[in-house]
């Protein structure tokens, strides 16, 4: 019998669901209650399933999502996620044929790009996409830090204040303070009322088990909101009744430097707290150096994090900023017949413009290294180097790697 790949109806999304947990090898099994307060959150024709003999045993969904490219423009994208094949049906095309279904709608739509967050490294760059954000975390060693032990809060002369909120005023404060986050940082994408509803705790469904953290709030001296931390605290005590425990940042976001040094200060200045562990951050964090020793912070996790297939060439060039002045055609090798070709792109830090066109190629790469390229986060030098980037036209990697890199990396502080 052939296996269908198809979208998933109202009554099949239950063993859609535990396919999905299969494949990310959670109990195989789902609740009526569970299907049905998740239910309404799927966007079903873009929720696709393989099924033999009516049984599903692969998973891919994709929803709408903004995301904000170098400069602070936004750009329509495709996140893919719940992608799974049941180890009984792996190596049978299934998830290319899934994918190949989702990008040419998310092409169809206008969708520009289309995003993932990578489990495995391998699996995506046969589709085009490219590691284009990357994740670092730290564990900080509070007593090396060297931070006053007497620390409560803010300088004086800073003007600030910390509080700590309930879930309910995150869910009023968040939205608008992500905003402001993804307005300036590339690599960030939108959250819906949903995500800030299961982030904090409201409307789970049945049987997701939830552990309230704490959530402080930075204010400047005006009273508006410019920073938001959400951790958790183990409870841990050594001999003689000393206490080990460690705090774990879900999420820190700040638009103002003294925002972000404020809540990095008061998380690591908390009684009885001895390690933080910092959670996924950007590789160029300030973090390190907000602390007097920054070798009390040391690196526990330094791994790809979110990947870009580029889907329309031109919109993606033209929707950010460059750091410097130049001319660039590059030849463009999509092997799935949806972004390939020749483009002349005039890129300047205040724009630019880009369009199909029949000049010679300075640069010839895969679309998978022009999604690596798109945030502004690797260096076309280094992928010239590594072969992944052909350079017909002498320098122009160089010229590239000018006008491609951004001055602070990309960040995608998300799973999705």
């Amino acid at each position: 019998m052939s296996l269908e790949v198809r979208p998933v109806t109202a009554s099949e999304f239950p063993d859609w669901l535990r396919a999905v947990n299969t494949g990310f090898l959670r109990p195989p099994t789902v609740t009526e209650g569970e299907a049905a307060s998740r239910l309404p959150h799927m966007d079903l024709p873009r929720t696709q399933g393989v099924f033999d003999a009516g049984r599903c045993v692969a998973t891919f969904r994709s929803f709408a999502q903004e995301l904000t490219v170098v400069g602070g423009a936004t750009v329509p994208s495709d996140a893919v996620t719940n992608v799974t094949v049941s180890p009984t049906h792996r190596r049978r095309g299934l998830l290319s044929r899934m994918m190949a279904t989702d990008l040419a709608a998310a092409k169809d739509r206008g969708d520009v790009v289309a995003t993932l967050i990578a489990a495995e490294y391998p699996i995506y760059g046969r589709y085009g996409f490219g590691p284009a954000a990357w994740t670092t975390e730290w564990e900080i060693d509070v007593p090396r830090a060297g931070l006053d032990p007497r620390w409560s809060g803010p300088s004086a002369a800073d003007g600030g204040r910390i509080d700590l909120v309930d879930g309910a005023e995150v869910r009023k404060l968040g939205p608008a303070l992500h905003d402001r986050l993804r307005a300036r940082q590339h690599g960030v994408v939108s959250r819906n009322l949903r995500w800030w509803d299961l982030n904090t705790g409201e409307n789970l469904p049945p049987n997701d088990s939830w552990s309230e953290p704490f959530y402080a709030v930075y204010r400047n001296a005006d009273g508006d909101a410019d920073g938001l931390l959400s951790y958790r605290a183990d409870d841990k005590w050594g001999d003689a009744k000393q206490p080990l425990n460690r705090a774990s940042v879900r999420s820190l976001i700040a638009v103002t430097p003294a925002a972000e040094r404020a809540l990095w200060h008061f998380v690591c200045s908390i009684d009885w707290i001895t390690t933080v562990r910092s959670g996924h951050r950007a590789p160029d964090d300030l973090l390190p150096l907000l602390l007097p020793d920054p070798r009390a912070a040391r690196i526990v996790t330094q791994a790809d994090w979110m990947w870009v297939r580029v889907l329309d060439v031109v919109r993606a060039l033209e929707a950010r900023t460059y750091a410097a002045p130049a001319s660039l055609t590059l030849d463009i090798h999509d092997p799935k017949g949806l972004a390939g070709g020749r483009f002349r792109l005039d890129a300047s830090p205040d724009g630019a413009s880009c369009a199909p066109t029949t000049r010679s190629a300075d640069l010839a790469l895969d679309v998978r290294e022009l999604g690596t390229l798109c945030l502004g986060d690797e260096s076309a030098l280094r992928l010239a180097a590594l072969g992944r980037v052909e350079e017909l036209t002498p320098g122009a990697a160089a010229v590239a790697d000018g006008v491609f890199r951004a001055g602070r990396r990309a960040w995608c502080p998300d799973v999705f």
